[in-house]
């Protein structure tokens, strides 16, 4: 045995830290939301899918279930949900009636604008009080480049 054999590997130590700093960080930025959670029936996943509408424009339920990784009957109910608050509309297909489109209402968009603005807010106290030094920032700048990769996969 080698000491080599001991030694750390550092795509998994990356991975691990990477995951505890993400997961710490997104908890923090769940928090913040135009909506507030307890007075309303606002779910981190049905903002996802709003951010998603807004995002991408109008999708079919299937696409949007398959965009977001959740079953169609899953996406169904927390569609149910947006158009109960007005934040999403079911929009019948005009060839297909069978298929319906789903699309964010200006309500929704509010809802999706507000809270990434004060998530982005949140951010930037955060990075301030670090004070970061340009160098440090720059860093940050290229690895947020690159954790969005990995979350878009």
């Amino acid at each position: 045995m080698t000491s080599d054999d001991h030694a750390p590997d550092p795509l998994h130590e990356t991975a691990t830290q990477l995951r505890l700093a993400t997961f710490r960080l997104a908890r923090r930025l769940r928090s913040v939301r135009a909506v507030d959670s307890r007075n309303s029936a606002m779910s981190d996943a049905q903002l996802a899918v709003l951010a998603a509408l807004r995002a991408h424009g109008r999708h079919s339920l299937t696409a949007l279930a398959e965009r977001e990784r959740v079953t169609a009957p899953t996406m169904s109910a927390l569609v149910t949900g947006l158009e109960e608050q007005g934040y999403a509309v079911r929009i019948p297909d005009g060839q297909d009636r069978r298929r319906v489109h789903v699309e964010i209402t200006e309500a929704g968009d509010a809802v999706v604008v507000e809270t990434f603005e004060r998530r982005t807010a949140l951010l930037m106290a955060e990075i301030t009080e670090l004070g970061l030094t340009p160098a440090e920032l720059r860093t940050l700048h290229e690895a947020s480049g690159l954790m969005r990769k990995l979350a878009e996969l």
